[in-house]
């Protein structure tokens, strides 16, 4: 593949895609919403860039020549978020994504790689694998599985990689995400951090290793279908963020129990890493 479309280009995650893929010497196309925020970005000149609000799709459009037939897409967009319990989600992002994607597949794009989330497999404790049922608990994880389940359905003869994200953390994340916000009480040079109980087991990654890894499924067909994302080495919050302070040198207390545990997930979860593994050594 020398010619990739990368949606959601200027997100937290897309930004780190499209440094790895030109790093590679990937020709990319580039899209999303805002092509101020785009023009801002280091990479913007490096790559054919091309705005689109999915808001404002047209099935009429032929999307597949709009991007200058890609040899394939590395599918990141996804509006809403960290709001994983609103209903748009189903409503709105579900219709409108897997009209987009069947648009390109209908016009000739046979490469597809999409991020989905850990969150797909619901309320389920330990090691998560892809080939265990998936019962997703919130709006935002029953949308992107029910969107794999209908491009699933189509039974097309593609190559289709759904790419299970897990934890990640790194510059540029949402400022309310857990590390934003502890990086936060380091700037303001806050005594006490507050934060949940702690206790629970994560799998977390820096966004540049997943970032590498989206790039590494994309430019590989041997292995398609469900692909998590992880490190599969759980941790416990409370000792990842102690961790990441030791890492940064600095000290402050943390508050544990000040805010409630998450509804929306289960207590301990993390990844299963072997698949992960077959496509990195195959590189």
């Amino acid at each position: 593949m020398t010619k990739l479309l990368v949606t959601g280009a200027t997100g937290f995650i897309g930004s780190y895609v499209v440094e790895s893929l030109l790093e590679k010497g990937i020709n990319v196309v580039a899209t999303s919403s805002d092509r101020n925020k785009a023009s801002s970005k280091l990479w913007f000149s490096k790559v054919n860039y091309k705005e689109l609000n999915l808001k404002l799709f047209d099935p009429s459009v032929n999307y597949f020549h709009f991007f200058e037939e890609p040899d394939g897409i590395i599918h990141l967009a996804w509006e809403g978020l960290p709001n994983y319990n609103s209903e748009f989600h189903i409503e709105e992002n579900l219709p409108r994504h897997f009209l987009f994607i069947k648009n390109l597949l209908d016009n000739g794009i046979r490469n597809i790689t999409i991020t989905g989330t850990c969150l797909e497999y619901g309320m389920m404790e330990g090691q998560l694998s892809e080939e265990m049922a998936c019962v997703p608990s919130n709006p935002y994880a029953i949308a992107k599985y029910e969107l794999w389940r209908q491009l699933m359905s189509l039974n097309l003869d593609v190559n289709l990689k759904w790419i299970r994200l897990f934890y990640m953390y790194g510059k540029g994340q949402n400022p309310n995400s857990l590390i934003s916000q502890l990086e936060k009480a380091i700037e303001t040079n806050a005594s006490i951090f507050n934060m949940s109980g702690g206790e629970q087991l994560r799998d977390f990654l820096p966004v540049e290793k997943v970032a590498e890894y989206i790039v590494a499924i994309a430019l590989q067909n041997k292995i398609t279908g469900i692909i998590n994302c992880c490190s599969g080495k759980p941790i416990k919050i409370k000792d990842f963020v102690s961790d990441y302070l030791k890492s940064m040198n600095k000290n402050i207390k943390l508050n544990l129990g000040y805010y409630p545990y998450p509804n929306y997930e289960p207590m301990n979860f993390w990844g299963n890493e072997s698949k992960l593994k077959s496509v990195l050594a195959n590189l």
